[in-house]
């Protein structure tokens, strides 16, 4: 059972928003919460933004740790270029080890991981 609600799974949204997230983490960077707004045609601030990428990160997150992978959302920021409470929020119900806290170690610990499990192979 899901502790996100299907909304976005199965969708060519879906696979839009995890492709900039797989990106920015290949490249160790970071995209922004305005990048995925735009991706899924939503206006670029506001409440329903927020909501609605929030959600689709959320989505994306379950799945990954399903599939034994960190929470992809943590190369996902705001424009102070720090995740949203609702990143902590999501680690701590997906049971991350060391989310009891909005901690900003957690949030390095978490994306170093990402950047880890979507490394760019290097060629020989």
């Amino acid at each position: 059972m899901s502790a996100v609600k299907d909304k976005y799974r199965g969708t060519t949204t879906y696979v839009h928003v995890l492709a900039e997230l797989v990106r920015a983490a290949q490249y160790r960077g970071l995209t922004t919460y305005q990048d995925i707004a735009l991706i899924m045609g939503l206006p670029l601030k506001g409440s329903h933004m927020g909501a609605q990428a929030g959600h689709i990160l959320g989505e994306i997150s379950e799945d990954e740790v399903r599939a034994g992978r960190p929470m992809l959302s943590a190369v996902a920021v705001g424009v102070g270029g720090k995740p949203d409470p609702g990143f902590y929020e999501l680690a701590r119900t997906l049971r991350r080890p060391g989310a009891d806290i909005d901690d900003p170690a957690f949030w390095d610990r978490e994306r170093a991981a990402v950047y880890d499990a979507w490394k760019r192979p290097l060629s020989d």
